[in-house]
């Protein structure tokens, strides 16, 4: 069966359940990053947190420059310096992750907690994540006949939508 993937980061900053304010689900995300970068020794400044919120809110695969953009929506003093260090710090810890898709500058997605794989639309740009269990096992199947086991594997489809 194949899912296409939607991400729900979408959601109002605050939810109200009755009188109490709970935190939206890019909240919780963009909190989670920054305690990982401070675990790690990293001072989580203005625009740091505006990158964080930027990312976390993301239900695309920004490239650098675009969530530079993003951030600065936010927090005009942002540089591309300072998202190109956050992002490196991030990868470093394996909550995001740089996709180098064919033809296009790197994108960033924070790391997604269930597997999935990209269809990329070679006229748009555009990103779709989707999930097949057929590819899976096809993909165990034919490693498997080969001797070996998958430990871990990209797939990336580069698509033109039909006409």
């Amino acid at each position: 069966m194949l899912h296409k993937r939607s991400h729900d980061k979408t959601l109002a900053n605050k939810k109200c359940l009755g009188s109490v304010a709970t935190m939206s689900s890019a909240e919780e995300r963009a909190a989670e990053l920054e305690e990982v970068l401070r675990a790690d020794g990293v001072r989580i400044t203005r625009q740091r947190a505006a990158i964080l919120q930027v990312l976390a809110e993301a239900d695309d695969h920004p490239d650098a420059t675009e969530l530079h953009n993003r951030a600065r929506a936010i927090d005009t003093s942002v540089s591309l310096a300072t998202v190109y260090r956050t992002l490196a710090a991030l990868q470093d810890q394996g909550i995001v992750q740089r996709h180098a898709f064919e033809g296009t500058s790197a994108r960033f997605e924070t790391a997604p907690p269930d597997h999935h794989d990209h269809i990329i639309d070679v006229d748009s740009g555009e990103v779709i994540e989707f999930y097949s269990e057929k590819i899976e096992a096809l993909q165990a199947e034919i490693a498997a006949e080969l001797g070996f086991e998958v430990v871990r594997h990209r797939m990336e489809l580069y698509c033109r939508r039909k006409r």
